[in-house]
């Protein structure tokens, strides 16, 4: 019975030796349980009048500064567009100033670069507000926009809302050669 004992107390000793340390060394690896990030994109409306547009933001905190990249891509655009409409969420409470709206030529970062603006494109940005309080973002270019393999974006500097939540923008565009803008896609920020 005392060789069981003393066997038992052994086999104790030795795996305390390797399980305490084991734990000790992968704790603080759990402290960062909650930044992982999901791959999934929630979008209201998921039937197939709705496009998915690609964007790319700086901060993602509340009350934050923030730079937002709202992604126009050769496949978003099927023609030559002269007017660009942007429809800012009523719960998007961010001050929009035209200083800190711009469109430029983008090269959209990834794996081995960042998302840096090119070149700027000139054009002329107007902030619209109705009675109803929903603002809109309109932008002029000076040149049409051509539909070719160049990526552009309109790019917001602001600071972020006091409120978390989904955002979802909408993006018009007005064809060459048309009187009426026609739905491009939709863009969904998340602020947490």
């Amino acid at each position: 019975m005392l060789k069981i004992t003393k066997k038992l107390t052994l086999n104790f000793k030795i795996l305390r030796f390797f399980i305490l340390p084991t734990i000790l060394v992968s704790s603080p690896f759990f402290n960062n349980i909650q930044d992982a990030r999901a791959g999934l994109e929630f979008q209201w409306d998921q039937d197939s009048s709705f496009r998915r547009l690609k964007w790319f933001q700086k901060e993602n905190q509340r009350r934050f500064r923030n730079t937002i990249y709202f992604f126009l891509r050769p496949s978003d655009r099927r023609t030559d567009l002269l007017k660009i409409d942007l429809a800012v969420p009523k719960t998007f409470k961010s001050s929009l100033k035209n200083e800190n709206i711009s469109f430029c030529k983008v090269k959209i970062g990834g794996f081995d670069g960042r998302t840096k603006c090119l070149e700027d494109i000139p054009a002329d940005i107007e902030i619209n507000t109705d009675e109803s309080g929903s603002r809109s973002i309109d932008i002029y270019p000076y040149s049409p926009i051509i539909s070719n393999k160049n990526s552009y974006a309109i790019v917001l500097k602001i600071f972020n809302p006091k409120k978390s939540g989904l955002f979802q923008f909408h993006s018009y565009g007005q064809p060459k050669g048309k009187s009426l803008s026609s739905y491009l896609g939709s863009w969904t920020i998340v602020i947490d």
